[in-house]
């Protein structure tokens, strides 16, 4: 019986090292190519920040879970693209050259957690922004200086939203309808915008009158306009705003009241005047018309008083009347 050859020591050193290399496989996200002038590593963290980009960059891992693009020239985010990277948690593109999202950037980014548009050049955000983000928990929209209209609905399914910095922006008004219902909201930053305390921002002033500790800087988040109220604390305006946006009636109210009532009482007092007084032509005119038409009836209610016994004759300069008159009998 023939024994099998023993492994030489060079074909074991080859099984070793095979068993080594497949031990320490590179991840995904290296195997899957990594863009130009970016770092990936094997935590899923792709680093493309200060490269002087000036486009999103291509060629992403598909697996990556953090992207940072912060301190570019990016002037659009493309859907196509980014929504290719539905794992993606966290997502900084602060300090780049945005002006606008659309409403299917982040159409696929159902896991995003965290995301920074801090110092572009953003000027609204419509109510479907940030729709998709059904996992975001902190959203920073710091420093942009054209940024004055936030949609009323913008944060209305983003219900896990637990920090929104809007801070040193150009808001001036901000509709909070949204905002309130966000149970799990717990820090807000509105500082450094040229807020207009009117009525307009009523609600907004007293929710931060209200909630104070969830506001950061909550002593610079101050009035723009008008010029009277400048400088003047949100939170302390709030009450103030309520009673001057909800006043009571004053004494020209009530006279105004009491006019237009004295008005209504007469209008009502002359337009029945008017309707009794054309009933009662009416009526007249009704009776009139009927005494026209009868007019046998009208002779016989004359003639009837002389023939009853029991009324009063009118006296006849010839006694019993004319006998010749057949129309006449004598009693």
């Amino acid at each position: 019986m023939r024994l099998a050859p023993q492994p030489s020591a060079q074909s074991l050193r080859l099984i070793i090292l095979l068993i080594l290399v497949m031990g320490v496989a590179p991840s995904p996200a290296l195997t899957a190519g990594c863009p130009t002038r970016c770092v990936c590593d094997d935590q899923l963290v792709v680093q493309c920040a200060g490269q002087h980009l000036t486009a999103f960059p291509t060629d992403l891992p598909l697996a990556t879970r953090q992207l940072i693009i912060s301190n570019n020239r990016i002037m659009e985010l493309p859907p196509l693209l980014l929504n290719y990277l539905s794992d993606l948690v966290y997502f900084d593109c602060s300090n780049n050259s945005l002006t606008e999202i659309s409403e299917s950037t982040f159409g696929n980014l159902r896991k995003l957690a965290y995301l920074d548009l801090s110092f572009n050049t953003l000027m609204r955000i419509d109510d479907r922004t940030f729709g998709p983000l059904s996992s975001l928990v902190m959203l920073r929209m710091t420093d942009n200086p054209g940024l004055s209209d936030i949609h009323p609905d913008a944060f209305g399914e983003n219900s896990g939203l637990q920090v929104l910095d809007v801070s040193r922006n150009n808001l001036t008004e901000l509709n909070i309808s949204s905002l309130i219902g966000l149970a799990t909201l717990r820090s807000v930053g509105l500082s450094g915008n040229p807020w207009s305390c009117d009525c307009n921002n009523e609600d907004l002033c007293l929710w931060v009158h209200i909630e104070g500790f969830k506001f950061q800087d909550e002593g610079q988040t101050v009035c723009g306009g008008p010029p009277g109220l400048q400088g003047e604390r949100l939170g302390e305006l709030g009450l103030q705003l309520r009673s001057q946006c909800h006043q009571g009636l004053g004494s020209w109210d009530y006279l105004y009241c009491i006019a237009i009532g004295f008005v209504i009482f007469a209008a009502g007092t002359v337009s029945a005047w008017a309707i009794g007084v054309v009933m009662v032509v009416y009526e007249r005119y009704v009776k009139k018309k009927s005494e026209q038409m009868n007019p046998d009836d009208e002779v016989e209610q004359e003639a009837g008083p002389g023939m009853g016994g029991g009324g009063s004759q009118q006296a006849k300069p010839h006694g019993n009347g004319d006998l010749k008159n057949p129309g006449h009998t004598v009693v």
